[in-house]
């Protein structure tokens, strides 16, 4: 059966994964046989995880090689469903099998060594050659139109090329989502390609306007994915722990506490496997919770329904959007109780986690409008505030004061948050991420021009998305996005140090990343740029009526300023960007353009030279 079927099969039937799935070699209890999982998950399902698990954990194969062993295994499945006890080999563990087949193939890159052990260690082995891939491998982007219909024409495999390609782009991506997205793809080409008489009429504005249904959610799945992981790998389960209990306490207020820890406890589980790169383990813990879920609406939101009737491929993404369920009517509007009951302390004392946990659960489902990272931060003010007046010797009185300041937190994040949104409505896309240039730039000299515009240009995009909503919306929509932003570029910091101060907010605490980022200044270690002749070079490229083109590169040239003169003033940064104003509209209407830039360039820098001397 060619993959385009699988594809329709694998939507028409879903993953019954919940129960399909193994554990893994180390669930001693209640192992199922391939033979039984190929039953469980069907044919078709069975082996596009199959190619899915190949390409990621071997992403410098081939697509030749990924679905030759994706057949292998799916046939050895097949045969094992219908006679179970004639080979040894159907009642070996399902992740075993499958290393098994990778380790029979020759001349594969990078895996002798990892076949040359014994599991669990090649297990662990084979997951470190997914982290190892990751940044070797060029993101998704948006396919050639002409060669994919022409392929899609002569019933190529696209779709599992396509699966293929996904999966080894991105190791770490559930598979669900990329079995989803595939199917999206598969609309795509349907749409663009058109009939067998021949492709549609303007097929690259076809792709254009198509594609972004495709990249969009694989790139936002892997980010949201890349991100959780970096949470916990730098900052540890029990802040993954306390982000997620807020989350799920937002979006299933009238659930109890014990429900919640439970979910919490599951999604931590979750995804530490998910994180580790086990594909398996994080499917099958998805499927659960998700199973949990739809099982059990009644005592959590009355706003899932519509996620658990949605096809299984389609239920996770879509848990992830659903709004948050209604208060109970009973909720009183505050938790005074966690200052003022006599015996607080002594259960601080006595069960200290556990206490801050009811703690967050209450105030959280109680504030919907206020984001994870600031319920976080209040949680971490409330735990100071114990830590200090349950002390022997604390004045009488020391708690009362808990109230004052986190009104006082609560007024500086809405303000930050207001403030923000009052320049991007007032200076509009362009002209407010020129001030986020200029304020990062000064923060984080290190970052190349393509670093700094892309970050920035996320932020603006997070402005436009967030600015226009109620005050009941704001900060959870802005903060929540932002902290993405502010997680890739702690990432990139990860990967090769920016400065002292990124290093410090980025590894002090979670919750308290984004106002300290706020609060860098000029980066006082930085040493700027010397001026060199082709420092700042002006071409007839600045004369283009492209206007996307135009902003791109005077931006680029604000940055090479920023970085020459870290310490310049709002008066000389705009009396040289009116003098470079000038020099442009006089030079892009002169007939040779070259020329005259070629001339009055280096008179513009040496009077703006003078001007920032001054």
């Amino acid at each position: 059966m060619n993959w385009r079927t699988i594809i329709y099969v694998v939507s028409l039937v879903g993953l019954t994964v919940a129960k399909g799935l193994p554990r893994s070699s180390r669930d001693v209890e209640g192992k199922t046989s391939i033979g039984q999982r190929f039953s469980q998950l069907h044919e078709n399902n069975f082996k596009a995880i199959a190619l899915i698990m190949f390409a990621q954990y071997v992403p410098g194969g081939t697509f030749g090689r990924a679905t030759g062993m994706a057949e292998a295994v799916t046939a050895l499945a097949r045969k094992c469903a219908v006679a179970p006890r004639d080979s040894p080999d159907c009642l070996k563990p399902l992740d075993k099998i499958f290393f098994d087949t990778i380790c029979q193939e020759e001349n594969l890159p990078r895996i002798a060594d990892c076949c040359a052990k014994e599991d669990p260690e090649r297990n662990d082995c084979f997951l470190s050659l997914k982290n190892f891939s990751q940044g070797f491998i060029p993101p998704l982007e948006r396919p050639d139109a002409e060669a994919a219909c022409r392929n899609y024409s002569q019933q190529q495999p696209l779709i599992g090329y396509f699966i293929y390609e996904v999966s080894r782009k991105h190791p770490f991506l559930y598979a669900p989502t990329i079995l989803s997205v595939a199917l999206r793809y598969e609309e795509m080409m349907k749409n663009c390609c058109g009939s067998a008489e021949g492709p549609s009429q303007h097929l690259e504005e076809c792709f254009r306007r198509q594609a972004p249904k495709v990249v969009k959610p694989v790139r936002e799945d892997a980010l949201r994915q890349e991100h959780t992981c970096g949470i916990l790998k730098k900052f540890g389960e029990r802040t993954l722990k306390a982000l997620k209990l807020t989350q799920i306490s937002q979006k299933f207020p009238k659930a109890d506490f014990v429900t919640v820890l439970k979910l919490v406890m599951d999604v931590a589980d979750m995804h530490k496997d998910c994180c580790r790169g086990d594909t398996l383990d994080c499917m099958r813990d998805r499927e659960e919770i998700l199973h949990y879920l739809c099982t059990n609406q009644h005592i959590l939101s009355s706003k899932i329904q519509q996620c658990c009737e949605k096809p299984l491929l389609q239920r996770s993404e879509c848990m992830v959007h659903v709004e948050n369920d209604d208060k109970p009517a009973d909720l009183s509007p505050h938790v005074r109780e966690f200052i003022e009951d006599k015996g607080i302390c002594e259960r601080f004392a006595q069960e200290k986690d556990t206490h801050l946990a009811r703690f967050l659960y209450e105030y959280s489902r109680r504030h919907p409008e206020f984001s994870a990272q600031m319920l976080l931060r209040i949680g971490k003010g409330y735990e100071d505030l114990l830590q200090e007046c349950c002390r022997p010797g604390a004045p009488s009185g020391c708690r009362g004061r808990g109230e004052e300041e986190l009104r006082k937190h609560i007024y500086e994040t809405e303000s930050v948050m207001r403030t923000s949104c009052d320049i991007y409505k007032e200076k509009g896309d362009y002209y407010f991420q020129n001030e986020l240039l200029m304020s990062f730039t000064k923060k984080m000299p290190q970052l190349t021009s393509t670093e700094l515009i892309k970050f920035t240009k996320e932020m603006t995009t997070i402005g436009s998305k967030c600015c226009q909503l109620g005050q009941d919306k704001l900060l959870p929509c802005a903060e929540e996005n932002l902290d993405l932003v502010l997680g890739e570029i702690c990432r990139r910091h990860l990967a090769d140090p920016i400065n002292p101060g990124v290093c410090r907010c980025c590894s002090s605490s979670y919750a308290f990343r984004r106002p300290c980022i706020g609060k860098l200044e000029i980066d006082e270690s930085y040493v700027p740029l010397a001026l060199t002749p082709g420092l700042f070079a002006f071409h007839g490229d600045l004369c283009t009526t492209e206007e996307e083109k135009l902003q791109h590169r005077k931006q680029e040239m604000l940055i090479t300023l920023l970085k020459y003169k870290p310490q310049i003033s709002p008066e000389q940064l705009g009396s040289v960007t009116a003098a470079f104003t000038a020099m442009r509209e006089r030079c892009c209407g002169e007939a040779n353009t070259e020329a005259c830039f070629l001339k009055e360039g280096p008179e513009l820098i040496k009077r703006s030279e003078k001007l920032l001397s001054a």
